[in-house]
């Protein structure tokens, strides 16, 4: 398994991927758009696991000089356990410290308990927060 940054050409792949992993998200997180908008901010924090000539994991982050933010970590069901969401949370994390970034946050559903357990066996703990958000313009 290699973990290389994201390209142009892995849109399909990922947005595949995505489709099969997140099927509850919401109308404004689609796959492809999500994509481009990566590709033309911080495409250095974009990373995709790959393994046999295909895309098997994902992993998006942000950092705005005050906290660095995870997003879109996902593995292709088919091939979790074999420590790939492991090694792209790692790859994150690297390139975060060596950016200078303090902190990394991330938000998980309260309800999706199996990866809420994969982020605190990583160091990750649960932090007293509410999460708001506001759509900007339309989806």
């Amino acid at each position: 398994m290699e973990i290389r940054r994201c390209v142009a050409a892995d849109e399909g792949a990922v947005s595949a991927l995505w489709r099969e992993v997140f099927p509850e998200a919401p109308p404004w997180n689609h796959p492809e758009s999500d994509f481009v908008r990566k590709l033309s901010v911080q495409p250095e924090l974009f990373f995709v696991a790959v393994s046999e000539g295909g895309v098997v994991g994902t992993v998006m982050a942000g950092y705005d000089g005050h906290r660095g933010w995870l997003y879109h970590l996902a593995v292709l069901p088919s091939s979790r356990g074999q420590g790939i969401g492991r090694a792209l949370v790692e790859r994150v994390e690297s390139e975060l410290m060596k950016l200078g970034c303090p902190k990394l946050n991330l938000q998980v559903r309260s309800s999706n308990l199996e990866v809420r357990s994969f982020y605190e066996q990583l160091g990750y703990q649960v932090e007293d927060h509410m999460s708001l958000g506001k759509l900007l313009g339309e989806p």
